[in-house]
């Protein structure tokens, strides 16, 4: 076995960097440290100047930077070394001002020398001190290119390293020129013996022996391979051993050091490292349920980096699948170009037990059992496992990530997943008790509102009791996945919107076992008609009682909570003013009637109604009387709810059913006149505000279910909720400060600023920056995504692609399709936490290159809508000028759309700006005379948005065809520029 293989970096203790800098002569003192050590950059020129080219000893590569500043280069020395000299081997692109860095954690940076007169050529630094990172800070250039180093040496000494507390129990280091079939299953075809086609997610790839192989030099690689008629093959291994099993008071570690593909377009690369359940062998349908992490995951060449835990049910389930308990995509500098470890740690040494992920020995993720629940975590961790390392193609999450189908005809075969080597590995801890679930309390509680006039108490069970609670989202089968998590916030109240007859005893339940109560949500209809509809009323009303009758002797019931904003609402279904006033009077009074029917069924819990302004309270006071208490749902105007119950003479308390920072609708217009959302940290305070507005009048207002405790990560789920993703945000840890009076251990990073232009041209680079620290000095990831909700009204996120600079700076691809975009910042603390920051910013049509030859020109189409938004979709619209108009085709499969130049001109570039009913396969032709055509482009794999395309060709007539659709609909052009 070959002995110089990468260090696994996890077990390696890291100190503080206090480096200062030594006068002295140049020259290289002390050994060399950074030669094969892992290294990144803020940006490489191209595939073939990587920054691992920079410390690969060989002075005829070199790494270079795109042609901007700042740039830098990091080599990461493994652990912490003392430092005497840096060698720079500059080639012609050299800086003329930099900084080299130290740095303990990757996070914080020490200055040892800096200059303002670099000369280029070798520069020999003599400096004096510690740390475990090294970087090179360029600020200035010596030319119009970036910065490039044929070399980049890092001199000095290793420090003390601990003792390594695990032993290794299996590896493989792919040493010689043949796998090792004790060791590894290759697997074959598209399926296991009997399990789901596709491998069970949608993947396009047969698998085959032929694709997997060592390389002579230690590595083991997994090729993917597009044949001439367009199939993939790759390859697929897996550990014969399925028994690597994490044992009660044990520390278990997986890992491998990998090198990602890297390919011109990855688009459906979706390489994996993985454990998997034994027992999963031999059945091959119940997953998630036996359990499996993805140790390592990338789609798409994107050069991020996922870690999940799979276990449960799907779909949803305690573990959110098929997404899975995950740290999501984020930053993995230089996990393209250079290999890298990546481990989890399955931590059975604590009642809570948990598993970690790391990269390259920091910590990038933790799912704990409490999350999963004790029965899901039992059957997912608590057995042996296998390990798998794959390359799949194409496949639901590539697609997911990608928002289109994976791969397409432009896709890059030949992608290599390198593996350098795997390990299992064990360390020996204590052994605590085991997590157990409490016992269900017996017998249902009796909730009573008590006291005389704005001196009033809520009580269970004959104690006092204010609501410490949060709006509940995740299914309601799941519960066992986040009730222990809600608890330890110091929630001691969820608060649902409408019964699930199957699932809600289960909710109800799993709540009471963890101290909490539920306030039960009944729907009714916003837009039913509460006067005229005698047939709804009563069926709905029979539905209300039948379930509190089968619900109520749950002791996790607090109260019942009738309709939800149906007041306000009532003006939204186009009515007349007078008819909207009789409908709210009919539903105030049909809320009474629901009111005297649950008091009927269920003496022992209160009822209320809520709605979204205290606007609805003088219609509850006059013709609902039966309810016990009021209830509202207030934001930005919660400093007004008890001003109002004042003014409005109430005689019964109130709680607060939703609440939290500023809402869309009631915040003013950024630049780009869409509403200005608030910041993380204004977020963070707004909670903090809410509730402390809340319990200034305990004796009224009787506590609030703040919104939202949600996994949903889209337009909404980032502006109010405080569990995003599954991620905990700043408000999460407002509301337990609130409710716990204690201090969190860890928060999410904290944004302070970011910055985006007013506009960018679409498909344009976009620099986008943050200010970002994390209050624990954890390492920072970062992820980036648009909502085109400003547009479409659609709530959805999208993935960007993106490039990262270094020092919280971003470039990234602009949109494509024109109007207002809001671009959120996604910061990761590896802990479970996130902070997240947005703008928006407007996408405006492209610079064009010069006169437009199509504008105003005659325009034919093989056909055209008649109707539209403003009449026939006339193909001249389409070289009008005007983004607002646009030609659209017939619902056909087949159309286009062809311009008349007026005489034979050279063709240098084409301009197609795609409607929403976009080409995915389409050409374009020139013709001298509108008869004999020659291909000037064409592409299988459009993606709609703006095309710009770079060709060579002349002629007077210009055509678009496009040949397959996108949508159901035809084709739709707002612009065509020929130039």
């Amino acid at each position: 076995m070959r002995t110089h293989k990468l260090v696994p970096l996890i077990v390696l203790s890291l100190v503080a960097a206090f480096l200062t800098v030594a006068q002295g002569p140049a020259r290289a003192a002390g050994t060399l440290l950074s030669q094969g050590r892992p290294t990144t950059a803020s940006s490489q020129e191209t595939g073939d100047t990587a920054a691992g080219n920079a410390t690969d000893g060989n002075p005829g590569t070199r790494w270079s930077s795109q042609f901007a500043d700042p740039q830098w280069l990091r080599v990461d020395l493994g652990a912490t070394a003392t430092i005497t000299s840096v060698t720079l081997e500059w080639e012609a692109a050299y800086g003329t001002a930099y900084e080299i860095q130290t740095s303990a954690d990757g996070t914080t940076w020490t200055r040892v020398h800096a200059t303002a007169q670099g000369a280029g050529g070798t520069e020999t630094l003599t400096v004096s001190g510690t740390g475990r990172y090294v970087r090179l800070y360029g600020t200035a250039r010596s030319g119009g290119y970036g910065y490039s180093l044929w070399e980049f040496q890092v001199y000095g000494t290793t420090g003390t390293t601990p003792a390594d507390p695990y032993t290794t129990i299996w590896q493989d280091t792919f040493d010689g020129t043949t796998l090792n079939t004790a060791d590894w299953l290759v697997r074959t075809g598209t399926s296991y013996p009997g399990g789901a086609a596709q491998w069970g997610t949608g993947s396009v790839e047969t698998a085959s022996s032929a694709n997997v192989a060592l390389d002579g030099a230690g590595k083991l690689t997994i090729r993917a391979v597009r044949d001439g008629a367009g199939a993939w093959t790759s390859g697929r291994i897996e550990t014969t051993r399925d028994d690597f099993a994490p044992l009660p008071g044990t520390l278990t570690r997986f890992s491998a050091v990998i090198k990602q593909p890297d390919v011109a377009n990855a688009l459906g690369y979706w390489p994996g490292f993985r454990a998997t359940g034994a027992a999963f062998r031999g059945n091959y349908t119940n997953w998630p349920g036996i359990g499996e992490t993805d140790i390592m995951t990338d789609v798409n060449g994107r050069g991020q980096l996922a870690q999940t835990l799979h276990c449960g049910t799907a779909p949803d389930g305690p573990c959110a699948e098929y997404t899975g308990r995950s740290s999501g995509f984020a930053s993995c500098t230089g996990c393209k170009t250079g290999y890298h470890e990546y481990a989890q740690v399955i931590d059975r040494t604590k009642t809570d037990e948990e598993i970690r992920f790391y990269l390259d020995g920091r910590q990038t993720w933790v799912v704990r059992e409490s999350q999963a629940g004790v029965t899901a975590w039992r059957a997912a961790v608590q057995h042996g496992f296998f390990l798998r390392l794959d390359l799949a193609i194409g496949g639901s999450l590539p697609n997911a990530v990608a928002g289109r189908t994976t791969p397409t005809a432009d896709t890059t075969s030949g992608g290599v997943l390198s593996v350098d080597s795997v390990s299992v590995a064990r360390a020996t801890g204590g052994t605590p008790a085991p997590m157990t679930d409490p016992p269900l309390p017996t017998g249902p509680s009796v909730v009573k509102v008590t006291g005389t006039q704005g001196n009033w108490r809520l009580q269970v069970n004959g104690g006092n009791y204010q609501v410490k609670g949060l709006t509940y989202g995740p299914p309601q089968a799941a519960a066992d996945g986040y009730m222990r998590d809600l608890a330890s916030m110091g929630v001691n109240t969820i608060r649902t919107w409408g019964v699930d007859d199957a699932n809600t005893p289960t909710l109800l339940d799993r709540a009471a076992r963890q101290g909490i109560k539920v306030i039960v949500g009944h729907w009714l209809n916003q837009g039913a008609d509460y006067v005229n509809d005698t047939a709804y009323m009563s069926s709905v009303k029979t539905e209300i009682v039948n379930r509190v009758n089968a619900l109520k002797s749950h002791p996790g019931v607090l109260m019942w909570d009738v309709g939800n904003e149906v007041i306000l609402t009532m003006q939204d279904h186009g009515l007349s003013a007078a008819e909207v006033e009789a409908r709210r009077v009919g539903y105030a009074k049909f809320v009474n009637q629901v009111a005297q029917a649950i008091h009927a069924a269920d003496p022992n819990h209160p009822v209320t109604s809520t709605d979204a302004y205290t606007g609805a309270w003088p219609y509850y006071k006059q013709y609902a009387p039966d309810l016990d208490l009021l209830a509202v749902n207030s934001y930005g105007a919660i400093g007004n709810v008890y001003n109002d119950w004042v003014a409005g003479g109430y005689t019964k308390p109130y709680i607060v059913t939703e609440a939290g920072p500023a809402g869309e609708w009631e915040v003013p217009d950024d630049v780009n006149g869409v509403p200005a959302e608030p910041t993380d940290l204004q977020k963070r305070d707004g909670y903090t505000n809410s509730w402390n507005t809340i319990a200034a009048h305990p004796t009224v207002a009787l506590g609030a279910t703040e919104f939202h405790y949600g996994l949903e990560n889209d337009f909404g789920g980032v502006w109010l909720n405080t569990f995003t993703g599954g991620w905990r945000r700043h408000g999460y840890y407002s509301l337990m400060r609130a409710y716990t009076g204690q201090q969190p251990a860890n928060t999410p990073p904290e944004i302070t600023a970011m910055t985006v232009p007013t506009s960018v041209p679409a498909g344009g680079n976009l620099t986008v920056s943050v200010d970002a620290t994390d209050p624990q000095g954890d390492l920072i990831r970062y992820h980036l995504m648009y909502s085109d909700k400003h547009i479409t009204g659609g709530t959805g996120l999208t993935n960007v692609t993106f490039t990262e600079n270094g020092s919280g700076g971003f470039t990234a691809k602009a949109p494509d399709r024109l109007g207002v975009w809001k671009v959120y910042v996604y910061a990761f603390d590896g802990h479970g936490n996130v902070g997240i920051e947005q703008k928006s910013v407007r996408v405006t049509p492209p610079v064009a290159p010069g006169p437009n030859l199509a504008r105003g020109k005659p325009v034919t189409a093989s056909s055209y809508q008649p109707t539209g938004t403003n009449g026939p979709q006339l193909p001249a619209y389409a070289v009008d000028g005007d983004y607002g108009t646009r030609w659209a085709s017939e619902w056909t499969g087949t159309a286009w759309l062809q311009a008349d130049l007026g005489s034979v001109q050279p063709i240098r570039r084409v301009q197609l700006a795609w409607e929403a009913a976009y080409a995915t396969a389409y050409r374009v032709e020139t013709s001298p005379d509108g008869t004999s055509w020659t291909p000037l482009y064409a592409t299988a794999s459009g993606d709609g948005g703006f095309d710009d395309l770079a060709v060579t060709g002349s002629g007077r007539y210009v055509r678009v065809t496009g040949t397959a659709r996108a949508t159901s609909y035809g084709y739709s052009l707002w612009e065509l520029g020929v130039y």
